[in-house]
């Protein structure tokens, strides 16, 4: 086997961390706007900490990003100059639904993607499209309670049926949820899900993830239904777990924490409740309220395909001594002695990526599609202003070189790879623009300072000749 003809090169974005124009054209504010840069960023994030409107004491870097509303001409058009086959980019649920519980969609929101579709399609590249990417309209945050009320599974697929029928024949790729998984860790970031002193946390995670798993299989079906052409994935949080040592202990964790993270996973692909998760939902006197109709919905409905992002792999350790932790984001890992790291403290381990594909390819059996994958790194222009990123070129090529050796030589079925954040952006765990992992320089600082000015980098036209070899050249 090799890679496929019409394999799917490209890179990823998503409109909280690059779109801006939060004040044009209708749109209502999200969860995602009003997290803030600085010291209360990680309360809000894990839903401790409220954040209903825009105050002055913070800086929300969300509100503008990097301006793509304004931009996204010149990036689509230097996206097609690197060779993109497909773009991986998401829509602001609230720029199409403000409060999020219209009846009918914002005409002006629909119009503005449908230009950007179309602006993909005259340069031939397909829409890889989420719809919702850590994004939910506030209005159902204050209103409802987000997803822990089960009114939002309506609202949800009220959206998903007017994008679907408005972009048919644009879009055919789609993602229901980017890493749902991330409910666990960020509930705040990934679903909008604050917590009142008190509350049972876990319970009101797992419902809340719940109404998701539902209104991901309602709008499978919704999606086919309206073109049979449609294609729907899943999307998680990748990176499988070692176990620190060959110590018994150790494995079962890492067995039991791979676990966690493929719960939801489980549900899109599979249909069904996995029995460990009926188990510890029960051993933690967690009661998921379901309607009946729910286990038709889940089971009737899986996922085309299944999607993933991965940085790094993980490794657990069942000896509380052993916990010398990495600078990771979000999940917490023990430092790996094999491993090294970027300027950020993430370990990089291409053959990790092999090991991921691999697993999920022997556990469901569908096609698989990287959606994420990157180096995010401090890029600093020389005197003649270029930035020779030869760090992020390394980086890719030993990630590429790890997925086809899975296609080739494991037989994976492989869809694609989308790099992320292809054109600098806002990092989603600090809000900053320091850390960088495009091949496009943007002008800005971690402050919101500069000109928004787009350049390219060393790995612009390195990138376009693997694209242009379909991955033969690295």
């Amino acid at each position: 086997m090799s890679l496929r003809k019409d394999f799917l090169w490209g890179g990823a974005t998503a409109a909280n961390q690059c779109e801006g124009g939060y004040d044009l054209g209708g749109r209502g504010l999200a969860n995602v706007d009003l997290i803030p840069s600085g010291e209360d960023r990680r309360a809000v994030f894990t839903g401790k900490m409220k954040m209903f409107e825009v105050d002055q004491e913070h800086h929300y870097p969300a509100l503008e990003g990097i301006d793509m509303y304004h931009h996204y001409l010149e990036d689509i058009r230097l996206f097609a100059e690197m060779g993109f086959k497909t773009y991986r980019m998401s829509i602001s649920w609230s720029r199409i639904f403000p409060n999020g519980d219209e009846k009918e969609a914002n005409e002006a929101g629909l119009a503005f993607y449908e230009k950007i579709f179309k602006e993909c399609k005259k340069y031939n590249i397909e829409p890889l499209v989420t719809l919702s990417h850590f994004d939910i309209p506030m209005g159902l945050v204050k209103d409802y309670g987000s997803w822990r009320n089960r009114k939002v599974i309506d609202f949800y697929t009220n959206y998903c049926k007017s994008v679907f029928t408005r972009y048919k024949g644009l879009v055919k790729y789609w993602l229901t949820f980017n890493e749902i998984n991330m409910l666990q860790h960020a509930p705040f970031l990934a679903a909008g899900l604050y917590f009142e002193t008190g509350e049972n946390e876990e319970q009101v995670k797992y419902q809340a993830a719940h109404h998701q798993l539902v209104a991901s299989a309602s709008v499978t079906k919704i999606a086919h239904e309206i073109d049979p052409e449609n294609k729907i994935g899943c999307m998680l949080a990748g990176g499988t777990n070692y176990p620190y040592s060959c110590r018994p202990e150790d494995y079962f964790l890492a067995i039991q924490k791979d676990r966690d993270n493929y719960f939801f996973i489980d549900v899109q692909a599979r249909g069904v409740y996995p029995n460990y998760a009926l188990k510890k939902l029960q051993k933690d006197g967690i009661k998921v309220e379901m309607e009946p109709e729910d286990t038709l919905i889940l089971k009737e409905n899986t996922c085309d395909f299944v999607s993933f992002s991965y940085y790094s792999s993980r490794v657990v350790s069942a000896n509380p001594d052993e916990n010398e932790e990495t600078a990771a984001n979000i999940y917490k890992s023990i430092k790996n002695p094999y491993l090294e790291s970027s300027d950020f403290g993430w370990q990089i381990d291409p053959l990790g990526l092999r090991a991921s594909l691999n697993v999920l390819y022997d556990r469901y059996q569908k096609p698989l599609f990287i959606v994420e994958n990157g180096l995010g790194a401090y890029d600093t222009p020389d005197q003649n202003g270029k930035i020779n990123d030869d760090y992020r070129i390394e980086y890719i090529r030993k990630h590429i070189e790890a997925f086809k050796v899975a296609v080739e030589e494991d037989g994976v079925d492989l869809l694609g790879y989308t790099t992320w954040g292809c054109i600098d952006l806002l990092s989603a765990t600090k809000g900053e623009m320091s850390k960088r992992y495009g091949f496009i320089y943007v002008d800005k600082d971690d402050e919101g300072n500069g000109t928004l000015k787009r350049s390219k980098k060393k790995s612009f036209d390195w990138y376009k000749k693997v694209i242009e070899s379909n991955g033969e050249l690295l």
